[in-house]
């Protein structure tokens, strides 16, 4: 018996690094899954990695349209009869210019995939989760957050976004049993930074599979009374 058992988790960014470790990490603490990402394709290659007795749905969903995530939230709904655990994991990096030359779509680049996706869930999800009368949030923001880099000034500010957002919410609906926190990963020890970084230590990175376990414990009732937490898993690196 897990302890998510008869409990239901949205991921998004389901198809990558760190939501296919949270999705099996999940699973096997017994949650159903809704798995969202953009690519169908993805979804079901990330699918086939999972235990084929899990309860798990597929719904290719793009982030950045409202309108997309609203259905997608009410088939889930539909699908599962709730939504216990939301997970935003959806997010994307890129080194940039120094801010003067910047250009608009570097900026809206960045603020969309990692802040107004995270507004966009938690607008639809939130909803469900009062009616239900709880349910927990796990945000995913980055130690570039609270120490940015040069280069970087548009992914530091939307990850920002992120701690300030999950705390905002929190205050919003600590009485209401819904529970809000963010993870501050370093950097992380996946294939592409590997390649990236080829000459760095990769056992100082953090394994996604340890920012899982991370995440889990946020969404469980051990972290019943934490909320508006934005904590640090930044590995030896």
């Amino acid at each position: 018996m897990g302890q998510f058992n008869d409990r239901t988790a949205l991921v998004t960014g389901a198809a990558g690094n760190l939501g296919g470790a949270l999705c099996a990490a999940l699973v096997a603490e017994g949650a159903k899954i809704a798995m969202l990402d953009i690519s169908s394709e993805a979804l079901v290659k990330a699918r086939a990695t999972l235990p084929d007795a899990a309860e798990i749905e597929l719904f290719p969903t793009d982030l950045l349209v409202c309108d997309e995530i609203e259905r997608t939230v009410t088939a889930v709904k539909g699908r599962f009869g709730r939504i216990d655990i939301l997970a935003n994991v959806a997010g994307g990096f890129a080194m940039g210019p120094p801010l003067h030359e910047t250009d608009d779509a570097t900026w809206d680049r960045m603020l969309d995939l990692n802040l107004r996706s995270v507004f966009y869930c938690c607008r639809a999800v939130v909803p469900v989760m009062l009616e239900q009368g709880q349910g927990s949030i796990v945000n995913v923001s980055a130690r570039a957050a609270l120490m940015p880099k040069a280069n970087m000034g548009p992914y530091c500010a939307s990850k920002a976004g992120v701690v300030a957002l999950t705390e905002s919410l929190a205050q919003e609906h600590k009485q209401a049993g819904i529970r809000v926190n963010a993870i501050l990963p370093g950097t992380v020890d996946t294939p592409e930074n590997r390649a990236a970084m080829p000459d760095q230590d990769h056992s100082r990175w953090v394994p996604p599979a340890a920012l899982a376990d991370v995440m889990v414990f946020l969404a469980s009732d051990a972290a019943s009374c934490v909320t508006g937490a934005a904590v640090p898993v930044y590995g030896r690196s």
